[in-house]
């Protein structure tokens, strides 16, 4: 299960960071379908993987204003245009993630946006990205007390 929820996320990364590539990024965009892959790409993926990707990438879309508040309210010293494409979208789904799906364990959150953080992006964003969530979690939690 851990594989697939993590193809998933690959898959989630890389629609996210096409859509704000090509400036389609909105909580008016049209969800059409998992990006850069062709009908005999996708169903060579396994099927949970897919429903994963597509629900992380709607919910992201969907909550996009949200999101991106919450990143820029704990982003000091970076604004969003400021934040490399690949970090964006990481932080993006995994900001959705806290946010909006709890029964995934916000330590499983971060540690999947580390791991996809070093797979995707430089050697050292992953320590940009585990001090925002990191941040955002601890927020989350004095707010509940």
């Amino acid at each position: 299960m851990f594989a697939k929820r993590h193809k998933g996320r690959e898959l989630a990364i890389q629609t996210l960071y096409a859509l704000d590539f090509n400036r389609d990024l909105s909580k008016d965009t049209e969800f059409t379908g998992l990006q850069g892959l062709d009908d005999e790409e996708l169903s060579a993926l396994d099927p949970e993987a897919v429903i994963f990707a597509e629900y992380l990438v709607r919910g992201t879309i969907e909550n996009i204003e949200t999101i991106d508040a919450a990143i820029q309210r704990f982003s000091l010293n970076r604004p969003l245009e400021r934040i490399n494409p690949v970090d964006l979208a990481i932080l993006r789904m995994s900001v959705f993630s806290l946010l909006y799906t709890k029964e995934v364990h916000p330590s499983i959150v971060i540690d999947e946006a580390v791991k996809l953080s070093r797979q995707f992006s430089t050697d050292v964003n992953y320590r940009f990205i585990n001090g925002i969530l990191d941040a955002m979690c601890k927020s989350m939690k004095d707010d509940q007390h």
